[in-house]
């Protein structure tokens, strides 16, 4: 008997036998069983497609990360560039009928948001997030509180109100009873931290993490009570996403042992 005579009959017995047992499935010439219905294939490890993000600002490092591992996991995902601005922006833009897979929001008001709209499956937090004073590399001006931003001929810079990071800030100027008219508000915390970079301003409110992505380029005063106005990261797929199997794919990932050690990596705390 050929070799090939010999590998249709052992194929014509293996069907035979797999008629009455459940969950027999058909092999291919080398053993392997169809990709389509095994166990890894159905977990995610078939994942294709392009996968869109709207994330805050603020996770700008921490999610181009974990949007490269993500691919690295999965080959056949394309993750399209992050769209990363204000919270408040990105919600407003989801509600006005902008495309998305994931959203990934500073703070759960403008995630409550989405959720009222009816957009969003199931936010899950997974980060956390406090303020410091961005001042320029060696604090020349010697800001050591947030009672110094209310000196005379600081220019001082603010995440705009209804922004998760200008809704912490002014929960913590209004703790400490500070009064302060910022140089300018700003629709995300990336352009708070740009004019501080630039020398345009003085001092500006930002996160810890953004500070320590800036990498020496400004320096970080930490402000007392900061963890009263603690910023929350919900993140949820959305409901009508394109790719809705890798959304939800990569939303677990996020929350993942691997996905938590990233973010924490970049200077964020747990949820």
């Amino acid at each position: 008997m050929t070799a090939l005579s010999l590998r249709r009959l052992v194929a014509a017995v293996t069907l035979v036998g797999c008629l009455g047992i459940v969950g027999c499935s058909a092999s291919g010439p080398s053993g392997e069983t169809d990709a389509a219905s095994s166990p890894d294939h159905q977990g995610g490890a078939g994942l294709s497609g392009e996968l869109t993000i709207f994330a805050a600002a603020s996770l700008s490092g921490a999610f181009d990360q974990l949007a490269a591992d993500f691919e690295e996991q999965h080959p056949g995902v394309d993750v399209r560039p992050i769209s990363y601005d204000g919270s408040s922006v990105l919600a407003v833009q989801l509600i006005e009928g902008a495309a998305a897979d994931v959203f990934a929001a500073a703070d759960e008001k403008n995630m409550t948001k989405v959720v009222d709209a009816g957009l969003v499956v199931e936010p899950e937090s997974f980060a956390s997030n406090v303020l410091q004073i961005a001042v320029a590399p060696g604090n020349p001006e010697g800001i050591d509180s947030l009672a110094a931003l209310a000196s005379d001929g600081l220019a001082v810079v603010l995440c705009a109100p209804e922004v998760p990071c200008g809704t912490a800030a002014q929960a913590l100027l209004h703790d400490a009873g500070i009064e302060l008219t910022p140089a300018s508000e700003e629709q995300n915390v990336t352009a708070v931290l740009s004019k501080v970079k630039s020398g345009e301003a003085d001092a500006g409110l930002v996160y810890r993490t953004d500070v320590a992505a800036a990498a020496g380029d400004v320096t970080g005063v930490d402000i007392a009570g900061a963890e009263r106005a603690t910023n929350v990261y919900p993140l949820s797929a959305l409901r009508g996403a394109a790719n809705p199997t890798a959304a939800t794919a990569f939303v677990a990932f996020v929350l993942s042992e691997s996905g938590q050690r990233v973010l924490a990596e970049y200077g964020f705390g747990a949820p």
